[in-house]
């Protein structure tokens, strides 16, 4: 488990956050600590990841005849994932403090910073709505044979049977999870732990994308294989892919930032 101290009693930030710089081979370690979540976690864990995949079932009842809004959707669902997923960073920071990993009080984490959550929130909507709009233009400009069903979007994609298609969707889906994912690999761990403003979690966030670019992209590549596993089991395995993910997701924002107590001392020391 990844080894960190807790910041001051306040939960209150009294600097711009310090980040680490790390290795690849951290990623191992918070895949492992946030395994070690998911199992004292328990059935609080599991509810949130039944929360994902009851909103990708959802998604599949609703959207079943729109698969070109299904798949901006999908991957929008993705790009919220962040802010869904704070409620397990709760639970880890709450095991972290020795405290009983309860259901209850995560579901209403966000209240502790709900002006700068709420404003993280939105932004990530936003982008939600752009690109759910930009994947329809996609499908409109470059996919040939009308309005496809799900088979064949699934076709295209595995066999690039239609390779201008598909490039240009993975490359502007690709652009919105990469933005995404820059801003808020750690911003919402911050907001939560040390109550930092939106703007600020966000730049940090993209200087510790910035600072590791190598092993950031790689535990981004992580997440995506995490989350294609869950999307291959018709949205089953989100039950348990997504708990991993947020839990680990803690452990890198530990990693990555470095408490007031590990400032102060670098201070002392200087």
């Amino acid at each position: 488990m990844t080894q960190n101290h807790a910041p001051g009693s306040d939960g209150t930030v009294t600097r711009f956050p310090v980040i680490r710089p790390i290795q690849a081979a951290a990623i191992a370690g918070w895949l492992r600590a946030g395994w070690h979540d998911c199992r004292l976690g328990g059935l609080a864990s599991l509810f949130y990841g039944a929360c994902f995949a009851t909103g990708g079932w959802l998604m599949q009842v609703v959207f079943a005849q729109a698969y070109a809004l299904f798949a901006g959707l999908t991957t929008g669902f993705l790009l919220l994932g962040p802010f869904l997923a704070l409620g397990l960073y709760d639970l880890s920071r709450r095991i972290e403090l020795n405290q009983a990993p309860r259901l209850a009080p995560t579901l209403a984490a966000w209240r502790v910073n709900l002006p700068n959550v709420g404003l993280f929130a939105a932004l990530l909507a936003v982008v939600l709505l752009v690109w759910a709009r930009a994947s329809i233009v996609v499908f409109a400009l470059f996919f040939a044979g009308g309005l496809p069903t799900f088979g064949d979007v699934v076709r295209t994609v595995l066999t690039f049977e239609q390779a201008d298609f598909a490039v240009v969707y993975f490359a502007v889906g690709g652009f919105f999870a990469l933005f995404v994912f820059a801003i808020s690999v750690i911003a919402l761990p911050l907001m939560l732990d040390r109550r930092t403003d939106a703007i600020t979690a966000a730049i940090a966030s993209l200087l510790a994308c910035g600072r590791n670019p190598g092993p950031m992209l790689l535990w981004a590549g992580c997440i995506v294989i995490l989350v294609g596993i869950g999307f291959a089991t018709f949205f089953l395995g989100l039950i348990v892919t997504m708990p991993l993910v947020g839990h680990a997701t803690w452990h890198a924002y530990r990693n990555l930032v470095e408490t007031d107590d590990d400032q102060h001392q670098s201070l002392a020391a200087s």
